[in-house]
């Protein structure tokens, strides 16, 4: 295999396993945020929902993680990234940290993102490959009929570990 076409891989499956797992961690404390926020302005607060449950919980999750790894490792772009990974536990580790960024019960143990990520910075992961991951994301969740307003706060998530799953 050559070096260029392994290089992709490596970077998508550090973006994945690194970084979305982070950003999964930021929109769920944002998904915290916006519920109280929209609660606020209301007359009569609602029960606090978080972008965990106004998705639809573990299956909305199970569902979004089992499609945007289909659509990743049909991307020529990243594939690379993800050769060699044990991609069933690879999705078990993603349901996870999803879950938990959105306000799910925390049950992610992985490695943060930086770490997770540094290895595919060493391969040539950069911008247009977590460009590509948030592109996979963000068709997912439309795939899915999140609300929009959703999905601009999971990518708003996703977005802010750019710079820890590239190393900046």
């Amino acid at each position: 295999m050559h070096l260029e076409t392994f290089i992709p891989v490596f970077i998508l499956f550090a973006v994945l396993g690194l970084i979305l797992p982070l950003v999964l961690t930021n929109i769920a404390e944002k998904g915290r945020n916006f519920t109280q926020d929209s609660e606020a302005d209301t007359a009569a607060p609602a029960s606090e929902a978080t972008v965990y449950d106004q998705i639809g919980g573990s299956a909305a999750v199970d569902a979004a993680v089992d499609i945007f790894y289909r659509r990743v490792l049909a991307d020529a772009y990243v594939v690379r990234f993800f050769e060699g990974v044990d991609m069933e536990k690879q999705a078990v580790k993603q349901k996870a940290f999803l879950t938990m960024v959105m306000g799910g019960p925390h049950n992610y143990t992985g490695k943060d993102m930086r770490e997770g990520h540094k290895h595919l910075v060493k391969m040539g992961l950069d911008g247009t490959h977590f460009d590509h991951i948030l592109m996979h994301l963000r068709a997912t969740l439309a795939e899915l009929s999140v609300p929009e307003n959703l999905i601009q706060t999971i990518i708003g998530v996703a977005e802010s570990t750019r710079d820890d799953v590239l190393d900046r």
